[in-house]
């Protein structure tokens, strides 16, 4: 039995639910401070377990590694800022279309347009009745993270490209660390008053990078890239689970319309593109 569909769904519940635990942490270390410390942790660990031969790289992998932390950052920061004031769930089904995105202008197919109306449908709903509690200024943010995400998919390609393995994601989450440092230092200072902060904030980075990252591996040595990617359409509805379950956070049906078509939408272009020869769009690091 192929235990690989299982272990991408476990992935994904890790995920959004490390991402629920860390907004636990929020009035302690600040939105920026749970990302300075879970991003640095994250880089730490995985240099360790990945240990990238960095002398062999050229300089255009330096480039895009670099790059590619930038982007790292900024999907993480934004996305904080942005569930400060707006469900769990409502950020990720936001932020998704920029992978989305990134699917769907890679072909000109007809059945592609269909995808990202169906997706454009889901957002507008956000957009034109957000409710009191999903203010505009963090659908703003997530949508601003999804711009980010889908640089991430861009120049994860092309880190890939140039460096063997996976070599380049300790590199790049540090990179993230650094962008992250003048943002989270005053919020993640508190972990100096108070060290079982750092505690939360290993699990959340155990939880939402170090563990998913592991159980994707393995997964992808025995499911094809399609099937990765309709799992990984999945996060928006694990995100608005988590947020129930850990937050408190109910969204309001007009969220829950969005989030479907937002799914649907991710999971039919990872469909067709596959069906089409064409690699469907990872998902980005949360």
């Amino acid at each position: 039995m192929n235990a690989a569909p299982l272990l991408m769904l476990v992935s994904v519940v890790s995920i959004q639910f490390g991402s629920a635990v860390g907004r636990t942490l929020f009035d302690d270390l600040g939105a920026t401070g749970v990302v300075l410390l879970r991003v640095g942790i994250s880089a730490l660990v995985l240099a360790l377990l990945v240990r990238p031969r960095l002398r062999s790289w050229p300089r255009a992998a330096w480039r895009a590694a670099c790059l590619l932390g930038v982007s790292v950052a900024g999907l993480n920061l934004l996305s904080a800022l942005a569930m400060r004031t707006v469900p769990l769930g409502v950020v990720v089904t936001v932020s998704f279309l920029g992978p989305l995105t990134v699917a769907l202008v890679q072909t000109r197919r007809l059945l592609d347009l269909l995808w990202a109306l169906l997706a454009g449908a889901g957002v507008a709903l956000l957009w034109w009745h957000p409710g009191p509690s999903v203010p505009l200024g963090g659908l703003g943010l997530a949508a601003l993270a999804g711009a980010c995400g889908a640089g991430y998919i861009l120049l994860t390609a092309r880190v890939g490209g140039l460096v063997p393995g996976v070599g380049g994601l300790p590199v790049s989450l540090t990179v993230a660390t650094l962008v992250a440092l003048p943002f989270g230092a005053t919020g993640a200072s508190a972990v100096v008053s108070d060290p079982a902060l750092l505690l939360g904030a290993g699990s959340v980075a155990l939880l939402q990078t170090i563990f998913p990252y592991v159980l994707e591996l393995l997964a992808l040595r025995r499911i094809p890239t399609r099937v990765f990617g309709i799992l990984a359409s999945l996060n928006p509805a694990a995100a608005a689970i988590a947020g129930l379950l850990v937050l408190d956070q109910h969204l309001t049906s007009i969220s829950l319309a969005a989030l479907t078509l937002v799914t649907l939408a991710s999971a039919g272009a990872t469909a067709s593109h596959a069906a089409a020869g064409s690699e469907p769009a990872a998902r980005p690091r949360r």
